[in-house]
């Protein structure tokens, strides 16, 4: 029997292409894979809804949070974007779709899935209550002058790679001598905007704020708040990160003792800005980013 228990779990590690769905099995059946118990149904891994969503914001950090949660042991990750709550044509195929993008887990794992599209998407918040309405929500922000850099950076170098030409920022930017704030980049980088909407269909206490300046120089402290708020037990520790020096960040060390560090996209040299450009953007931001710091109840260094 043990053989036909050892079988299913490498099926199922099979299909998904991922190790994640096998985290804590065997202490989760109270026994080793030599037990002679099979697994119940009721203790199968299978594909759930997920529990925690982080929601956003582009450019903030949401792949390294998603990753660090992801060396914990009662965490599933879903491996890439889903982008169901934002896009009509994915949502139109309605919720037994979505939960068969997310990989299977056990009773008592929590299933993440990260789309940080879903932030400032005007459907999201209402579309997400209403699969469930006690989901719990990560939003990592980071200073909005930085991310809306970051945002033009990341469609540059798209941009680059398809040898087709993308204008410099100061041009994006300024529209007769004043701020663009249409431009995306501006209305992404307008927390407060956004997060008004969350809150008509969720409470302050559903959303925990990362803040993703602290996660990158010392991304400990911030994890251990995500896994109280997920109701998890504190398992990541310092042995899983290590600090490498050559790309300037922390790199993630899982199971094994195994090296991991995100991919070359992350950490990406932004292009120079004008100084005074700089200057007008936080100027401009100062205000929503109070609005923020009020909704939150907590402030942030930036600009």
């Amino acid at each position: 029997m043990e053989v036909w228990v050892l079988g299913y779990i490498l099926l199922l590690s099979s299909v998904s292409g991922m190790p994640l769905q096998t985290k804590g099995v065997s202490e989760r059946n109270g026994a080793s894979l030599s037990s002679s118990h099979a697994v119940s149904p009721a203790r199968a891994a299978r594909h759930r809804d997920p529990q925690a969503i982080i929601i956003g914001v582009r450019k903030g950090g949401t792949r390294a949070l998603l990753e660090m949660l992801n060396l914990h042991p009662d965490v599933v990750a879903a491996a890439s974007e889903v982008h169901f709550f934002d896009q009509d044509e994915n949502y139109d195929k309605g919720l037994a779709w979505y939960r068969a993008q997310m990989p299977p887990s056990l009773p008592g794992q929590v299933t993440v899935e990260k789309t940080p599209g879903y932030f400032s998407s005007v459907k999201a918040p209402e579309r997400i209550h209403a699969m469930n309405s006690s989901v719990r929500l990560l939003l990592i922000v980071r200073d909005p002058v930085e991310r809306l850099v970051s945002d033009y950076t990341q469609v540059l170098h798209n941009r680059q790679q398809r040898a087709k030409p993308y204008p410099r920022l100061e041009k994006i930017l300024l529209r007769g001598g004043q701020l663009n704030i249409q431009y995306k980049a501006i209305q992404r980088s307008l927390y407060a905007l956004h997060l008004s909407r969350w809150l008509r269909f969720f409470s302050i206490g559903q959303i925990h704020v990362v803040d993703g300046g602290k996660l990158i120089r010392d991304p400990l402290p911030e994890l251990r708040r995500a896994e109280r708020f997920l109701g998890l037990a504190p398992r990541i520790s310092a042995a899983n990160f290590y600090f490498n020096q050559t790309k300037g960040f922390y790199c993630l060390r899982g199971e094994g003792g195994h090296g991991k560090c995100l991919d070359e996209s992350k950490g990406r040299p932004h292009p120079t800005v004008e100084g005074a450009i700089l200057e007008r953007l936080c100027t401009f931001f100062s205000r929503h980013n109070e609005d923020f710091f009020s909704m939150v109840g907590k402030t942030f260094n930036w600009c």
